[in-house]
């Protein structure tokens, strides 16, 4: 599978996807302009990976803000990685937030009672 790399902007996180170097990683902040465009290729990545996924997939979240129309592509994202889990591979979500921001590891809380993988939450 070739590699996804979209560079962050003011509007938009940082995705890396390269199931090669088990790189999984969203971060920065993420209020694109228009979501569905700028998520369907991770989205379509992530349905090409689940068909042969690795035995071990750590994905992390490092996000800064997510706007409204972003949380629900998270939540897709979040799917689509307990559908792996649920076939039987080892998935890690680690949501990573800044110690200081209460909102984000709410998010991350109310993401992990939603969704069945295993989820670390982190402060930095």
């Amino acid at each position: 599978m070739e590699p996804i790399k979209i560079k962050g902007t003011d509007d938009t996180p940082e995705i890396m996807l390269d199931a090669g170097n088990d790189v999984f990683e969203i971060s920065g902040r993420s209020l694109p302009e228009d979501v569905t465009s700028f998520f369907e290729p991770v989205i379509n990545w992530l349905d090409e990976y689940a068909e042969n996924p690795k035995p071990k997939t750590e994905f992390v979240f490092k996000l800064t803000y997510f706007n409204t129309a972003s949380s629900k592509v998270l939540l897709d994202i979040l799917m689509k990685l307990e559908d792996i889990s649920s076939s039987g591979k080892e998935v890690i979500v680690k949501w990573h937030y800044p110690e200081d921001d209460e909102d984000m590891k709410e998010a991350g809380e109310e993401y992990a009672d939603i969704v069945d993988v295993e989820f670390d939450q982190l402060s930095y």
